[in-house]
């Protein structure tokens, strides 16, 4: 909740009619305050950061209401865990190979 400088939250509807002035006074692309809390969240699964945080972060009532509304971000880490799963597979072969020939 976000509170005006004399302590008293803003209203949802207030606070995104504000924010919708800034962005126009700015010039810059539309966007909508709540659009703000989507792009935090992918973000931050971008970032690796483990999904329990981020539906902590984002107040949700469990992390598969999360996965449900982001799970568009996740393939691409899939592909980055299979990537680096295969990189530590290698190098785990590799040293086990220079283990055995005393290399």
């Amino acid at each position: 909740m976000l509170a005006r400088e004399d302590g008293v939250p803003w209203s949802p509807n207030k606070l995104s009619a504000a924010f919708g002035k800034l962005v126009r006074s700015q010039n810059i692309p539309q966007v909508r305050f709540h659009d703000l809390r989507h792009s935090h969240a992918t973000q931050l699964l971008k970032q690796g950061i483990h999904p329990k945080i981020v539906s902590e972060r984002l107040g949700h009532s469990s992390i598969s209401i999360t996965l449900d509304l982001y799970s568009h971000v996740l393939p691409g880490m899939q592909r980055d865990a299979v990537l680096g799963f295969d990189r530590a597979l290698k190098q785990a072969i590799s040293e086990e190979k220079e283990n055995e020939t005393g290399a």
